[in-house]
């Protein structure tokens, strides 16, 4: 460090761990390969805690970082994992302690595949591709099954085998293609595309037993997600890898664990639905002989009632009284009847009397002028002046005379007295 220093001039503590610290911060950030061996997230604490540990010479150095920083790979980051991380070194003087300041973590190896593939999960989940609602059911009995597999695979094999021993009636349409390599992804996309435009294909299943995460890279790419997303035929996804998720099995209709499970969720088995359909013929038929025996039931109760077996009785019942009010009402109406004649000829008899053809029946008379006036006045006729004298059997030409018996100026008599 350029310090010249004795037994007789040594340099205090805190001079040598500050020198230390001033030649550390000289130097340049760093990329440094390791192990986890300890990690420490503390809740709420914005400062992560790690041990990278060199597993060839069993050295450990402290690192810390901002959580943000662990937070970008805290999903497939643990003890334990390999990484590469990108820091600074620091000195802490009062401790005298070496550690590293990380501003970016990145796992080694299959680490580093797996961030990739969260990260494009996430983008595809931001984009609704994994929704929920965007999944098709899958037809009861498909009449004829689209199959992507390898060539003379196992996984063909168990779809093939399991499908037509639950349903032997069950036909495929098979596209045998590479599953893994270089070719799987354009090869296993194309092979969708066909089938999805196949007019009978009623559902694929994309298949293959199983493999390491490597091998499985095909079924997570991003050109066979969109496809397989915008198919119109439902698409199983029956990769057979339980450890890791493939993308295909988040953006599939359905995901089965294995081709053969592929094989029996696709394709219902005869045994199983001709038991049901027994099951269901028995339960139709009880509900068919409850429901007849209890309309029999009603139906006796019904015939039972006397209103039913004796119809005519409450006519019966009935009939006299119906008889009595008939009579009852005849009376009335008689008695009304003779009440209103008498009533009418009272009151006949009393018009009759108050008439004037009574009063002339008893040998009155009534005078009229020739106008047709009644003359109920001596001073209303004049003398010689002829009158209409009617009587009750009809009627008499008179003239009016004066005390001597002279008509008037003329001295004509009257016709009648």
């Amino acid at each position: 460090m350029g310090v010249d220093t004795s037994a007789d001039a040594p340099l205090p503590v805190g001079a040598v761990s500050r020198l230390i610290g001033g030649w550390i911060d000289r130097l340049g950030a760093v990329w440094v390969e390791g192990q986890i061996t300890q990690l420490s997230r503390r809740p709420g604490a914005g400062v992560v805690f790690l041990t990278l540990r060199d597993p060839a010479h069993d050295i450990s150095v402290g690192v810390t970082c901002y959580r943000k920083v662990f937070d970008a790979v805290a999903d497939v980051v643990t003890e334990g994992a390999r990484v590469v991380v990108h820091a600074k070194p620091e000195w802490y003087a009062p401790r005298g302690q070496l550690s590293l300041r990380a501003a970016e973590i990145r796992p080694v190896g299959v680490g580093e595949l797996l961030v990739r593939l969260e990260q494009r999960r996430k983008a595809l989940a931001a984009e609704g591709l994994f929704a929920l609602e965007r999944k098709r059911p899958l037809p009861f009995l498909p009449q004829l099954i689209g199959l992507v597999c390898g060539r003379a695979s196992a996984a063909e094999r168990d779809v093939l085998e399991n499908a037509r021993h639950r349903w032997p009636a069950v036909r495929f349409e098979v596209r045998n293609v590479a599953v893994q390599g270089v070719h799987a992804v354009a090869q296993v996309t194309e092979a969708v595309r066909e089938l999805d435009a196949h007019p009978e294909v009623d559902v694929i299943v994309v298949a293959r037993g199983g493999g390491s995460v490597e091998d499985l890279l095909p079924f997570s790419d991003e050109e066979l997600i969109r496809t397989v997303s915008a198919a119109r035929t439902p698409v199983v996804s029956a990769i057979g890898h339980e450890p890791d998720t493939p993308l295909l099995d988040l953006v599939a209709d359905l995901r089965a664990s294995t081709p053969t499970d592929a094989a029996k969720k696709v394709v219902p088995d005869v045994g199983e639905e001709h038991e049901r359909v027994r099951q269901l013929r028995d339960r139709a038929r009880r509900a068919a002989h409850g429901l007849v025996d209890r309309e029999e039931r009603g139906l006796a109760h019904t015939l039972a009632r006397p209103s039913i077996q004796h119809p005519h009785r409450m006519v019966e019942e009935r009939e006299e009284r119906v008889s009595a009010l008939l009579d009852r009402s005849r009376r009335t109406l008689g008695h009304l009847l003779d009440r209103a004649d008498s009533e009418l000829s009272h009151t006949r008899a009393r018009v009759v009397a108050l008439s004037p053809a009574a009063t002339l029946q008893r040998g009155y008379a009534v005078l009229q002028t020739a106008e047709g006036a009644v003359v109920r006045a001596p001073d209303e006729v004049a003398y010689g002046a002829e009158l209409r004298a009617r009587v009750a059997e009809g009627e008499l030409v008179v003239r009016r005379v004066d005390e001597d018996g002279a008509a008037g100026a003329d001295g004509a008599e009257a016709a009648g007295g």
